[in-house]
Parts: C-alpha cells; structure tokens; sequence
C-alpha cells in the first residue's frame, strides 16, 4: 500500500456492482484502499469483506441475525440511517453507490455535499430527486461520475465538451431477453424467463428492469441530468451485442463511441481512477470477433415502460419519482410470482395517472411522492393480481 492510496467507500458491497468494486480494488491494491463498507442484510458477507480488507467502518443497514458475532473486530455501524455516514468517512476520497432503489439518494447527497467523489451505480438517485442531487453537487464542490456502462460512455465521449456542442446522445440497450418475443406472448413470460438476460449479469430488479426497458427510461432521465441536455436530445437504440455502450453526435456531425465487453469493472475503474487511466491485465478488444454490430429502433408499443418513464422524465417535478417507486413495486409483485409480466406496466401507468403531480422542491417531497406511489401501486398490484399472475 502507497500513501497516495485512493480512499474508497463501497455502498451495498455485497451486491453486484459493489463485488465489481471489490474485484477492481484487488487488482489494484497499490492504487486504492477501502476505508468504509456497507450491505443491507448480508451481514456474514459483510464480515468476510471486512476480514479481508480492513477497512475503517463496516455498516449493516438492518438488523444483524440471531446470534451474529463478527470475525472483524473493528467499528460496526448499524441502521439505514447510518448508511450516510459510511458516504462521508474520514479519508473517503471516492464513494462508489451500488444500492439499489431509493435508498440510496440520501447517501448521494451525502456524499457530494461532503465534497467527495460520488461513483454513481444508484441510478435512482437522480431520477427520484435530480435536482437536489445537482444542488448537492454544486453547494458541496463534489464530483459525479456514473458507473452505468452508458452514462460511463457518454462522459468518456465528451471529454469534458460543453453541451451545447452536443447534437444529441444515443444510449444503446440490449433489448432484454424478450427483444424479439411477440407481444402477445408476454402474458406466459414468467420470473426465470425474464431474469436469463442475454449479455449482463446483474442482480435480480435490474434485470427485470432491463426485460420491461424500464432501466433505459430510468438512464434517459440520469443522462438529462447529467449532461445538461433536453429529452428531446437524448434517443435510444437496441443494440444486442452490448458492445458499443452509448454514442455521442456533435452538432459538426462527429459521432464518437465507446465500446467494450459487455463488464461493468471497466466503468468502475474508470470512475475510481479518472482522470488516470490504469492498465489492466485484460486481452485486446477483437473487433472483428465482436462483429457484426447491429442496431434496432425499440419496440415502444411492446414495451410501454420506455415510454412512461420518458414521459414521466418529461413532466418532471415528482413524477420520475413516482414512476421508480411504482416500478419497483410492481417488479417486487413479478418476482415474487403475485403479477405477470405485462402488469408491470400496468400498474405503473395506472399509479401515474393517480399521483399528484407537483414541483420537487425538498428532500420530503421525494419521500412523500415515494410513500403515496407504492401505496397506490400495491392498490393496484392486488387489484390485478389473479391466481399469481395479471
């Protein structure tokens, strides 16, 4: 370990971004430390991560299990709120964000307002509360930089050039599992189907989220965030293959890309080292391996959740918020085998049309808009719900 070791805070360490964290930090022991943990309820993980790197502090959101002793005798943290703390401890010079959901908003907040690098995975953070999340940035002198392989791109594309050079950005998506599935088969679409995503290996909700198109709506409302540039600047393509990660398209015509194998540890070692860029012991990109290199327009009729969740992103305010919590409740309905897949949507649209709508000013108007959409969601998730499927 070097003096210059670059602090790092991993927020839901035992998920999927935060073991890609991890895995990065292995290879690199010289470059980063790790000075802070955190998970939700894997707290036996938790305690080997713990074990092995030596951190400063370890937070468990919930409740430890009966009888849990750690191996790690240094400071444990307990609760949710506790989880913010882990985003502003002492020597924390990069916090990445793998949580899922909601959650992880106020640990962004957190974190930037502390002045710290912010590694962003939490999509939700600035779809549910983007504009607190730029405030953040701006009061607290921090630095964002997203992990999402497309925003990732994006940033790596612009190079630090203004938006109004920027033409428009194009975010490519997989097109899930059911790209080519005829929409009037979704009804037989069941959990084990739509988590066999063909080219990413993430955790369950994202995954769902990838087979609805959800999580490219969510990654056009971060992107308009991000860059600064109207939904009306900002497309999607289905690209199968997952090579090429996203595009940008300047106003002279330009057209940069950047592409890769499909692995989120490249965009994490970029975030954790950036402006440097480390070698990695990784074999060269084959582009004629990787060929042929196709694209296809969405099929937003067959996957309605693309256009509601832009739609949402275009109204602005609390309605993105509103669309994250009513998606993840109806994704939570489908993997736990209480709603077929096409009630996804379905719940969704019916939750938006109910929810007031209202600028998002505050912290609690987040949570307030949070607490009436998943109410509203389950109304409707019971409502649907027939024999375990919609």
């Amino acid at each position: 370990m070097t003096a210059a070791a670059r602090g790092v805070a991993v927020l839901g360490a035992t998920g999927s971004i935060g073991r890609s964290t991890l895995e990065v930090v292995r290879r690199h022991p010289g470059r980063f430390r790790v000075v802070a943990l955190t998970a939700r309820t894997s707290a036996r993980a938790l305690d080997e991560l713990a074990v092995e790197f030596e951190p400063d502090r370890v937070v468990l959101a919930g409740e430890p299990p009966a009888g849990f002793r750690p191996r790690w005798g240094g400071e444990w943290r307990y609760g949710a709120g506790e989880v913010s703390s882990a985003a502003t401890a002492r020597g924390a010079d990069v916090v990445v964000n793998g949580l899922v959901g909601v959650a992880g908003l106020e640990p962004t907040l957190a974190a930037l307002a502390a002045g710290r690098r912010l590694a962003l995975a939490n999509k939700e953070s600035l779809v549910a509360g983007g504009d607190l999340v730029l405030a953040a940035l701006r009061e607290g002198s921090g630095e964002l930089l997203p992990v999402d392989s497309e925003h990732s791109a994006v940033h790596q594309c612009l190079a630090g050039r203004p938006a109004e050079e920027v033409r428009r950005i194009v975010l490519t998506a997989s097109g899930g599992p059911f790209r080519t599935l005829p929409a009037d088969e979704f009804a037989g679409v069941g959990r084990d189907d739509a988590l066999a995503h063909p080219t990413w290996s993430m955790g369950a909700k994202i995954t769902v989220d990838s087979a609805t198109l959800a999580n490219k709506a969510l990654e056009v409302i971060e992107a308009h965030h991000l860059f600064g540039l109207p939904y009306d600047r900002i497309d999607v393509v289905v690209h199968p293959s997952s090579i090429v990660h996203s595009m940008v398209e300047f106003r002279d015509g330009s057209v940069l890309a950047q592409m890769g194998e499909p692995t989120m540890e490249v965009p994490i070692l970029y975030a954790l080292a950036h402006p440097e860029r480390p070698a990695e012991a990784t074999p060269p990109f084959d582009p004629v391996a990787a060929s042929p290199l196709t694209f296809e327009r969405p099929r937003a009729e067959a996957f309605p959740m693309l256009s509601l969740g832009i739609e949402a992103g275009r109204e602005g305010g609390v309605m993105p918020a509103a669309y994250n919590a009513a998606n993840e409740v109806a994704v939570a309905a489908f993997l736990e085998e209480r709603l077929g897949f096409p009630g996804i949507a379905a719940v969704v649209e019916a939750t938006l049309a109910s929810v007031d709508r209202r600028p998002l000013e505050r912290l609690e108007d987040v949570w307030e808009t949070d607490g009436t959409a998943r109410e509203l969601a389950r109304e409707q998730v019971e409502s649907l719900a027939v024999g375990g499927r919609a």
